[in-house]
């Protein structure tokens, strides 16, 4: 008989063990060693059947098991010191505290971070793969800088989903129903100790009612909303119902509760913990647009009574947006008439307004990654790489500028170190570098103390471990797909922790190319069973359960690791998690990525590698583009497309294909298994350590979220502070002026240019220009007059360019007469125009308004 409802009933804890429940309900437990040792020493087999789920420990061990650790004295010693440390940990001044009592007012009170999913640990299953393993990222860095962020997310009650094969290896998906009551999640309550709620209007006179769930990772409140309550009828019960599930009109009611909602849950919680109200809104992906929206609707409906400009033109100040997407097929968008059926009737917001803000090329379509960029001040991808191709890719956004000026920045991606680096590689380097160091990115030079016997011993005990793990994992696999014990004896000897292992898990999209390494089935077999140098892969990954081409590379795959031949030399894990990516960082040697190049925004399993020694071996593309230095921390997979000009998708997969088969045979294989007198591979071990030193500062997540505070966060957040102050009176002015400004334009135009070099052109020497610009009522102070120059192509095209702000040197009847000296730095063709930009000194930059008027244009 099948229950009507699921819940958890939670351990009454002993007086003395009440800080138990403390530590348990804060996730700083996830990544803190010594919280991990005290709840293990609770009950160690018992948290070993709940995978480390600390809820499930408790709710699982026995009153008599309490009772004895009541009495237990050095327990409670541990137990205290724990609690101690989590105290300390929480209320003492961190590095955002030390930057805001130098600068005072430089830094935001309160940071509000939307993100559609969040990896913090796998017993709060509500992340598909690598974005929200970046946001979970994300909010332990800020709580270990002690940044103030506030955290919005919906709780899906079925999660993404867990993964298992057939016996043939097509991939099944199994949704498990998740009890909130049996997460490290507490309902929000208002003053009354009612449960908070948020509403939401939908078409036809319905409501989508949620309430708001509360996580504390570290310092950081993660708010989670969940439509799965008494107040809503069965499709709106639905609407958090999974992770990426469901058709369009789900997707948007999802999105639609995320950022509406997400920003009424801020309100709340605000109201009710006395919490500053957050000055930076930042959307991570397209996912969570529509808080703008919502904001526009308060200012322009609520007591500030502003138009629809001025309040967009507040929101915009103080919104950071980023991309994470290469391509325009991964961008969320909606039929118009859709959006507009469930935004028709927001207060204070003329819904062509908001259709306006999510235009692109198809006018039936609207683009929730247009309107993140329309709506946020500042825009980043999240790699070097990745900023210059979102830049080309949205180019359209800004016509009349080249790509490379599309203000589109990038902030590196990184990845929480105590969460991903194994604790013996943690304790390594902590002691020869120091705990805050590490964390500061610096000190990582110590590991130079380490001699090469201890770091290959190390990566040998970490190897041996992923081997276990890899042997249990495809016997349990093996199980669930139908083949009897006798037929799985084989995996007790799979794989060996003395072979070189390579390790590869993502998601599986077409262009990640998990079956690369396929391409040439006898090629590989030969690499895998080499008599004297032979290599293991284990592979692990998820394809949407939509995307049955991901499916057939994932049977591919098992098919191949099925062979008799190989199949204790390669293997694929079913239901890639944190847990088991855990495994997989320690232990491979060699982290694998071969994705067409450039569509990899970033890919962190990589980093993740890194901080455990593991060399990469992947095409140049997300933060490996910026930090692969060849032979030195890992190797370069040539890219076809780079030498290849015109080439087809399967040339290009041959010739990258064959690249990594001759690195695998010609450089890694004989690098691993060169043994010194010791027997150690002294090269190896040497890339290992440089590895450790080169990209150990760079991959953390804590840089990471320092480059936000200090390159967006803190800008957006004065930037909103000048557009607020005095009853919004800048952020009027500045709206009046840009439509002052857009409707003057169309007569704005550089009419005549002069040029003057004194004798011929020679290097070093100036050219002097002087252009006339017909101002059409704006006045000079309103505008940028700019020399571009640079060398240029057969077509007069300048291949690269600078620019020189021009000075006026008059002005009359609406004309202005611009000058100045462009110096000659290069020899050969040189060429240059001028063009006029808008100007004012609350725009973030000059390219803000997309207005341009160049000469000759």
């Amino acid at each position: 008989m099948k229950a009507l409802r699921r819940l958890t009933v939670r351990a009454a804890l002993p007086a003395p063990l009440a800080p138990l429940g403390d530590i348990v309900a804060n996730l700083r437990w996830s990544w803190h060693a010594e919280s991990l040792d005290l709840l293990e020493s609770v009950a160690p087999e018992l948290w070993a059947e709940c995978n480390g789920d600390p809820a499930r420990l408790l709710g699982g061990v026995s009153t008599d098991r309490l009772a004895t650790l009541a009495k237990d004295r050095k327990f409670l010693r541990r137990l205290q010191d724990v609690s101690d440390d989590l105290r300390d940990y929480l209320e003492q001044p961190r590095w955002y505290q030390r930057q805001q009592e130098a600068e005072p007012g430089s830094l935001p009170s309160s940071i509000a971070y939307f993100s559609p999913e969040f990896g913090i640990t796998e017993v709060l299953p509500q992340y598909s793969g690598g974005l929200g393993i970046l946001a979970g990222d994300h909010l332990k860095a800020a709580s270990d800088l002690g940044a103030p962020l506030i955290g919005v997310g919906l709780l899906y009650r079925a999660g993404y989903f867990s993964q298992s094969l057939s016996r043939e290896g097509w991939q099944q998906e199994r949704y498990p129903s998740l009890d909130p009551q049996g997460l490290p999640l507490i309902p929000l309550r208002d003053q009354e100790g009612n449960p908070a709620r948020v509403v939401l209007d939908l078409p036809g006179g319905s409501t989508l009612h949620a309430q708001i769930w509360q996580a504390w990772v570290g310092r950081v409140p993660l708010l989670l909303l969940d439509s799965d309550v008494e107040e809503n009828d069965e499709a709106a019960r639905g609407v958090t119902d999974r992770l990426y599930g469901g058709g369009p009109e789900h997707r948007l009611q999802q999105e639609l509760l995320l950022g509406i909602g997400g920003v009424r849950a801020l309100r709340c919680y605000c109201a009710i913990t006395g919490h500053p109200a957050p000055e930076v809104f930042h959307t991570n992906e397209g996912h969570a647009g529509f808080l703008g929206i919502e904001r526009i609707s308060e200012l322009s409906d609520g007591p500030a009574k502003l138009t629809f400009d001025e309040a967009l033109t507040a929101v915009r100040a103080g919104t950071v947006f980023t991309t994470h997407t290469p391509v325009p097929a991964g961008i969320d968008r909606f039929e118009r008439e859709l959006v507009r059926a469930y935004l028709g009737g927001v207060p204070g917001v003329p819904v062509d307004r908001i259709l306006a803000l999510g235009a692109e090329d198809d006018p039936t379509k609207f683009n929730m990654a247009h309107m993140g960029l329309r709506l946020g001040q500042r825009a980043n991808g999240v790699a070097q790489l990745h900023g210059r191709v979102s830049r080309s890719m949205f180019n359209d956004l800004w016509p009349g500028l080249d790509a490379e000026e599309v203000p589109i920045t990038s902030v590196t991606n990184g990845v929480h170190t105590p969460t991903w680096m194994a604790r013996e590689f943690m304790d390594l380097a902590q002691r020869n570098a120091g705990a805050a160091d590490l964390v500061a990115g610096e000190g990582w030079d110590g590991i130079d103390r380490v001699s090469d016997v201890e770091l290959w011993e190390l990566k040998h005990e970490l190897r041996e471990r992923l081997v276990v793990e890899i042997r249990r994992r495809i016997r349990q696999s093996g199980l669930e797909r139908g083949f009897s014990g006798v037929e799985l004896a084989w995996t007790a000897t799979a794989f060996d922790p003395d072979v070189l292992t390579i390790g590869f898990a993502r998601r599986v999209p077409s262009y990640k190319r998990l079956t690369l390494m396929l391409r040439d089935p006898a090629r590989l077999k030969k690499i895998l069973t080499d008599p004297e140098r032979p290599v293991q892969i284990v592979v692990a990954g998820k394809s949407h359960p939509a995307d049955d081409g991901g499916k057939e590379l994932i049977a591919q795959l098992v098919r191949f690791a099925d062979d008799p031949e190989v199949r204790g030399r390669i293997a694929f894990l079913p239901d890639y998690d944190i847990g088991m990516a855990r495994y997989l960082y320690w232990g491979s040697d060699v982290w694998l990525n071969n994705p067409l190049r450039p569509l990899e925004a970033c890919g962190t399993s990589g980093m993740k590698a890194a901080l455990n020694g593991a060399l990469n071996l992947s095409i140049k593309d997300g933060w490996w583009d910026e930090w692969c230095e060849d032979g030195k921390n890992g190797w370069e997979i040539p890219s076809a497309n780079d030498s290849l000009a015109g080439t087809t998708d399967d040339h290009r997969d041959a010739v990258e294909a064959a690249g990594l088969y001759d690195l695998i045979e010609h450089q890694v294989a004989p690098r691993f298994y060169a043994r010194d007198g010791r027997g150690i591979p002294a090269q190896w071990v040497s890339m290992v350590r440089y590895t450790l030193k080169s990209l150990g500062p760079k991959v953390q997540a804590s840089r990471m979220v320092r480059d936000y505070i200090q390159r967006l966060y803190a800008p957006a957040a004065q930037s909103a502070a000048l557009l607020v102050a005095d009853d919004f009176r800048a952020a009027k002015d500045l709206a009046a002026w840009k439509s002052w400004v857009a409707g003057s334009w169309k007569d704005v135009a550089v009419r005549h240019v002069e040029s003057l070099v004194e004798g011929d052109p020679s290097l070093g020497g100036h050219l002097q220009l002087r252009a006339e610009v017909a101002l059409s009522g704006l006045h000079s102070r309103d505008v940028e007059v700019q020399a571009v120059y640079g060398p240029v192509d057969a077509d007069n095209r300048l291949t690269s360019f600078e620019t020189l702000p021009l000075q006026l040197a008059d002005e009359r009847d609406s004309t202005g007469i611009f000058a100045g000296d462009i110096p000659l730095k290069k020899a050969g063709a040189f060429g240059y125009t001028v063009r006029v930009l808008p100007k004012h000194p609350l725009l973030a930059n000059l390219a803000e308004t997309g207005l341009v008027a160049s000469a000759g244009a």
